[in-house]
């Protein structure tokens, strides 16, 4: 339905997760993947939100001068909001170690934004998903970070993976949005994007 609403036009998610690129497979979109490199700093003035919906944007304007008529670009970020702190990537295993410490027994945001453009039109939007965890030993911290290496996610966590069966004690909202991507509003804002 989406893919026949969006033909003649050329979709470009410039985003390296292979889970972002799952998930518009699973729409049955055809896309391309353009990837740039983005220094991804922020005012430390930025709460939540607003955090994501810039580096979205920031993204998003690396592409603007060489876009075409005909192509729709998606940009996002995503970090895990806690304790009126974000949580990107972790820098090493020490630091996720550290994440993982401070999300233990405790709930978090994970916020998502997501930036759909083309040549002429930005539509910028977000998702929060509000996750609580199970306390972990660090027997269990250590297992998850030896075993998954979990050093490309916000927060160091998949919630998919082995850490999503054990830690997660509840959620509210969208699951998909705690993977990577906000589908349902994706799909949304597409529909009536073009």
């Amino acid at each position: 339905m989406l893919k026949e609403k969006l033909k003649g036009y050329r979709i470009i998610l410039a985003s390296g997760s292979p889970r972002r690129q799952q998930y518009l497979k699973e729409l049955d979109l055809d896309f391309e993947i353009r990837l740039k490199e983005v220094e991804e700093i922020y005012d430390e003035n930025l709460k939540a939100e607003a955090i994501t919906n810039y580096l979205a944007e920031l993204k998003a304007n690396a592409f603007l001068g060489e876009l075409t008529q005909k192509d729709i670009l998606i940009t996002s970020d995503t970090i895990v909001w806690h304790e009126e702190k974000a949580l990107g990537k972790p820098k090493d295993y020490s630091d996720a170690f550290q994440m993982l410490q401070s999300l233990s027994g405790k709930a978090h945001e994970v916020i998502t934004s997501v930036c759909i453009c083309t040549k002429t039109k930005k539509d910028t939007f977000f998702e929060v998903t509000k996750v609580t965890f199970n306390s972990l030993s660090e027997e269990e911290i250590r297992y998850y970070l030896d075993n998954y290496q979990p050093f490309d996610k916000a927060g160091s966590y998949g919630i998919q993976e082995w850490i999503g069966l054990v830690a997660i004690a509840g959620i509210q909202g969208s699951y998909a949005n705690v993977v990577g991507l906000p589908v349902d509003k994706v799909y949304q804002h597409l529909l009536t994007f073009v």
